[in-house]
């Protein structure tokens, strides 16, 4: 650490009153020259200090107009504590899985060394002030686009998906950044900044912990081409007792235990393996297993480095009544008060029709509903069939309507001639009756969004048997649709369990208003940590992570995003 005045305020009780002077002079120069570099041109796009583009050029001027452009970093004693606690700061910013070269960590390092080498001999005050101007102007831009980042993410996943919309929430960054500099604190002020959820710190850690073996050569790679069993003894057994050892899914080999011989204890510990990584438990190390035992640590630390990113794209607060649809798991969670109190599996979308990712409000469910077919099913899906046998539509209940109003007639699909529409002409509404058969089931749950994506029902349930269920045109089909239903009435005494069950029978449709709101997140996470604070690995089914890791690694000018103030 290079403290500037240690012997300043000690010259300063001896009377040495001309350099109190000379220290307040030199402030009030730093002050001006910030002054006049902020205030040069205020419609100016662009702005850099010691050849590094300043990112936050609209934020900067209001940060230091608000304190009559006085320097956040330094003061009379011109100490360097709070700027090298913030250069350190930076420098650890690969344990969130951001770059530091993102936040001027080459210029500041180099600044701070000028700085010392040049007070070294005649003290600070012998420095020049362009120079010290140049570090508070970094350092404040350097905070506020770390800051940003923690706060809401380095990437703007609308930019790399249309179907990603979900809004962060409001982060103050300028209170944070005043925090900051006043306390000197920076730890704890950028430990506010990033997302409280534990799920987010743990995964953290784990990053720390994945490095540590990819530092260490990482884990053995197995013999692909032939599939290992309960009763197996062979020498690979015994890589794959040690690559089950390396990623911590088996314990030190007891004394009584023969390292080539496949036992119990080793199936447990495959099995834990298949169910981190969503495979089938079935504790044989075939062809599925394997490949993803051989995934390369490296890959695991990038796959967790993604996913830190997507934590902190989501609110902050998440809600005290909350469902989680992780559509990469396939699986659904309903949260009370920080409690999982049910989960279930789901089905979503397949790759060419993918769920998209976004938080909405549960406010109503619907039974016994309609479906309203959408255009793009109707063409890809119904139409090629109708065109071989018009009675398709007959069999499965679905009405033809003229049009999409609310009184469009009912057409007879007999007097339609569907060779001659296609996907740029097909005005028609198709409708499907309620009933088992309905593609909704008996039940489905509205989250008003900007997809037409909500949960159901399904008359389809083989497909929850799945290991993988990526099966559906985009909306989520529910496991338990009924145990969901209750979870979301609990406190409303009209709609008991058997009053709900006595409506479906009724057979008619009735919209059901929720007393209580429920947030709903939809969301794609291909690693995370469970309740237990295991990590869990899961296919890129949509191939989201290469997208998202390829931007990440891109180093460019970033500016705080909107929702800093």
């Amino acid at each position: 650490m290079c403290l500037l005045f240690s012997g300043f305020l000690a010259c300063a009780l001896f009377g040495m009153v001309p350099k109190a002077r000379a220290a307040d002079s030199m402030v009030d120069r730093v002050q001006a020259i910030i002054r006049a570099r902020l205030d040069r041109n205020p419609a100016a796009t662009s702005l850099s200090c010691q050849g590094e583009m300043i990112c936050g050029i609209q934020m900067l001027p209001l940060v230091y107009r608000d304190r009559k452009h006085l320097p956040l970093w330094i003061d009379a004693s011109f100490r360097l504590e709070k700027a090298e606690a913030l250069a350190e700061a930076i420098d650890r910013a690969g344990e969130d899985g951001l770059l530091p070269i993102d936040y001027h960590q080459d210029a500041i390092h180099e600044l701070l060394a000028e700085i010392c080498e040049q007070s070294s001999a005649a003290g600070p005050t012998s420095v020049s002030p362009e120079l010290w101007a140049d570090l508070d102007l970094i350092l404040t831009d350097a905070y506020l686009l770390y800051g940003s980042h923690l706060a809401g993410g380095r990437v703007n996943p609308e930019t790399l998906h249309a179907d990603w919309k979900i809004n962060t929430g409001a982060v103050d960054l300028s209170a944070s950044l005043a925090s900051a500099a006043s306390t000197g604190d920076i730890n704890a002020a950028l430990k506010r900044l990033r997302p409280a959820h534990s799920g987010y710190t743990t995964l953290r850690n784990a990053l720390a912990q994945l490095r540590g073996l990819a530092a260490a050569n990482g884990w053995p790679v197995l013999d692909d081409s032939i599939t290992i069993m309960p009763g197996d003894v062979s020498s690979a057994v015994g890589d794959l007792r040690r690559r089950l050892a390396v990623g911590g899914d088996l314990g030190p080999i007891g004394p009584d235990e023969d390292a080539l011989f496949f036992d119990a204890t080793l199936a447990s510990a495959v099995k834990r393996f298949q169910q981190r990584n969503g495979l089938k438990a079935d504790g044989i190390a075939g062809r599925n297993t394997i490949g993803m035992l051989n995934v390369a640590v490296e890959q695991r630390v990038r796959q967790v480095v993604v996913n830190l990113e997507r934590w902190r794209w989501l609110p902050h607060d998440l809600g005290t009544l909350y469902i989680i649809v992780n559509t990469a798991d396939f699986n659904l969670k309903a949260v009370e008060n920080g409690r999982v109190a049910l989960q279930m599996r789901v089905v979503v979308g397949r790759p060419a029709r993918r769920s998209p990712v976004f938080s909405a409000n549960m406010t109503y469910l619907v039974v016994n509903p309609y479906w309203n077919v959408p255009t793009s099913i109707a063409v890809e899906d119904i139409l090629p069939e109708l065109q071989k046998d018009v009675a398709y539509l007959a069999q499965r209940g679905i009405r033809v309507l003229q049009n999409w109003g609310l009184d469009a007639p009912e057409v007879d699909p007999a007097t339609v001639d569907w060779h001659a529409y296609h996907a740029n002409r097909f005005p028609f509404r198709l409708r499907q009756d309620p009933g088992p058969n309905n593609a909704l089931g008996r039940i489905k749950f509205m989250f008003p969004n900007p997809f037409a994506v909500y949960l159901h029902d399904t008359p389809n349930r083989s497909l929850f048997k799945r290991v993988q269920r990526d099966f559906s045109s985009g909306c989520i089909r529910v496991e338990a649709p009924f145990v969901l239903a209750d979870f979301v009435l609990a406190g409303d005494q009209r709609w008991t369990p058997d009053a709900l069950t006595e409506a479906i029978e009724n057979g008619e449709t009735r919209t059901i208003r929720l007393k209580q709101p429920v947030s709903v997140h939809l969301l794609y996470m291909t690693a995370w940590a469970d309740e237990t604070g295991v990590i869990q690995f899961r296919r890129d089914i949509y191939d989201r992570d290469r997208e998202l890791d390829r931007a990440i690694g891109q180093r460019r000018p970033n500016r705080p995003p909107d929702f800093v103030h």
